[in-house]
């Protein structure tokens, strides 16, 4: 396997160490969807492996949703590139949201998939959930919250869950989609195409097509926005009592 350009080891170094993602003895479960980011990391995580002054275990696990058109067989064979142990597990969880939500599908698919996820850990005894979001994912987040949800807040490079016994860590926090392209060309994966078939309309695409847009003429903003999740100025946000008054 070819090693890692200098400067995506060094960001991918960086996020690993200033949120002290992997610990001696960890058990990793990485989540694998069928596009090139969670395949990238699977990689990122065995070379990683084999460097680091600790031991710890990785596993793949890709959830096939149910979907009519059914991609799993696709998946399998670019797993098999990453020279990791993994399994496909069939569920029918996409089917189920589809028939349970009344509003949004996708954010009831993800829950189901992230409650299997989160039951897949405890039973096989994992400590530590790796996702293969990026910089770009982390900053929709905040939007997506913002315009739909009503609060300021996003996903966690490293997120402790249940009372420290599972964490979720995302190792590509520090780098883009397009560093990622380059380790998945490096590296010979290919993208599978989501068979979901909300895929390309969801609240997440809305917002990353505003964003691509700015970024088109300033691709410093998303280091920008970035970085401002980490500079918050809380006085200079509403207080509690105007909150209040607000919501009413």
């Amino acid at each position: 396997m070819a090693p890692l350009p200098p400067r995506t080891n060094k960001l991918i170094g960086q996020a690993l160490a200033e949120y002290s993602m992997i610990e001696d003895g960890d058990r990793i479960l990485i989540a694998v969807s069928g596009g090139v980011d969670s395949l990238v990391l699977a990689s990122i995580l065995r070379l990683w492996q084999k460097k680091a002054p600790i031991y710890y275990h990785i596993h793949c696990i890709h959830l096939d949703m149910g979907f009519a058109e059914n991609n799993s067989h696709l998946i399998a064979a670019e797993l098999e590139k990453t020279g990791v142990s993994s399994e496909i597990i069939h569920t029918t969880l996409g089917l189920t949201a589809q028939a349970d939500s009344t509003g949004n599908i996708c954010f009831h698919c993800a829950r189901n998939r992230r409650t299997a996820l989160f039951k897949l850990c405890r039973e096989q005894g994992f400590n530590k959930l790796a996702l293969g979001h990026h910089k770009e994912d982390i900053v929709e987040t905040l939007f997506i919250n913002l315009f739909y949800g009503g609060n300021i807040s996003t996903m966690l490079p490293k997120q402790e869950l249940f009372q420290g016994k599972l964490h979720i860590i995302r190792p590509l926090a520090f780098l883009l989609k397009r560093d990622i392209e380059q380790l998945a060309a490096l590296f010979h994966y290919s993208p599978v195409k989501n068979p979901c078939p909300q895929a390309g309309t969801s609240k997440r695409d809305y917002i990353r097509g505003i964003l691509h847009d700015l970024y088109a003429e300033d691709d410093a903003l998303v280091h920008h926005i970035f970085g401002a999740m980490g500079n918050v100025k809380p006085e200079y946000l509403l207080d509690e009592p105007l909150k209040k008054r607000l919501q009413k």
